[in-house]
């Protein structure tokens, strides 16, 4: 057999499907070069014909392997060059949930801020629920949360994203500072309204490290704001209580309906709640393992129904949480 002959009619194979027959007539099982193998024991040299006999195999496979891919090549460019070019417009279909877009707005605030974004069941214990938020068995504050229980006492549908920071610090406690956030639905036994839901989502943030302080949590929350708001946004921060925060504050911002003059949706008081936040609390750094001597921290907890209904002027937060077409934006 000659080489010479054997790559000419490899060479001339057009299609991978010759290739393959070319490939299998010489290096097949029953192939030509396989055959002459058997012919070693009888050769004069046998050495010297086993060595020019794998020599001759390799070349052949060689040339095979690149006439192959040359005609894989080829029939794809060819495929490309009769495929019809054409712009194809689809429908849109849908769009992402009003709540989602602002939550969106939100995580792309913090992780600039380098927080990260962390979540958690929504089925909860009554220790992470509340004890570790430094609300237990028989407090008052528990009055304020009509809970949803699923096995009660024990476990329950989580009251407030205030939960998830108890997570949080249980398992991140000895792995300080800390800098995290996370959106997520929240469960309480309230009569549905204009202004309240059963269910709605709340977003909140944590920090922990040493030397935090109240001006931290007020810089942090007016960026925020401003983000979503612009510049202009009035805002106004209250003492409030929350067990889990010491000393607490509510920041308000002016109603964005009736611009503080008093209207159905901001119950006539000019001004709507937008969440709570403060200082952690030294009991429930404490529980978390957390030495509150060097470390403070603070969070905050916005309902971010509330935050979406203002950027999109949606007066009703039924309008949010159903496809009832009864509730429609901007009507009172």
């Amino acid at each position: 057999m000659n080489l010479q002959d054997i790559q000419n009619e490899i060479n001339n194979c057009q299609t991978a499907a010759e290739v393959e027959a070319v490939r299998i007539k010489y290096l097949g099982r029953s192939g030509l070069i396989n055959t002459e193998f058997s012919k070693i024991k009888s050769a004069p040299n046998p050495k010297q014909f086993g060595v020019e006999l794998n020599q001759l195999k390799n070349e052949v496979e060689t040339a095979v392997e690149l006439r192959s891919q040359s005609v894989e090549t080829h029939d794809r460019a060819s495929l490309t060059k009769n495929i019809e070019t054409k712009s194809i417009s689809l429908p849109k279909l849908g769009h992402l949930h009003p709540v989602t877009v602002t939550e969106r707005q939100l995580n792309e605030v913090f992780r600039k801020l380098g927080f990260s974004i962390y979540a958690s069941p929504e089925i909860v214990t009554d220790e992470y629920n509340f004890q570790r938020l430094n609300v237990p068995e028989n407090h008052p504050a528990r009055d304020m949360q009509d809970s949803i229980y699923i096995h009660q006492p024990e476990y329950l549908l989580r009251t407030q994203t205030s939960t998830i920071e108890s997570y949080l610090l249980a398992k991140e406690g000895k792995n300080l500072p800390i800098r995290a956030a996370f959106p997520g639905s929240v469960y309480r036994n309230e009569k549905v309204n204009r202004s309240n839901h059963f269910v709605f989502h709340q977003y909140q943030a944590v920090v922990v490290d040493k030397g935090i302080t109240m001006k931290d949590l007020i810089g942090t929350m007016d960026l925020m704001f401003k983000t979503l708001y612009g510049s202009e946004v009035v805002v106004r921060y209250r003492c409030k209580y929350y067990p889990e925060v010491e000393p607490g504050v509510g920041p308000d911002m002016q109603c964005f309906n009736c611009h503080g003059s008093g209207c159905v949706l901001c119950k006539y008081a000019g001004w709507i709640e937008m969440g709570g936040s403060g200082m952690i609390h030294p009991k429930v750094l404490e529980m978390a393992g957390i030495d509150h001597t060097i470390y403070s921290g603070f969070a905050f907890g916005m309902g971010l129904d509330r935050w979406t209904m203002a950027q999109n002027n949606i007066t009703d937060i039924r309008t949010l949480m159903g496809g009832n077409l009864a509730y429609k934006p901007n009507e009172l």
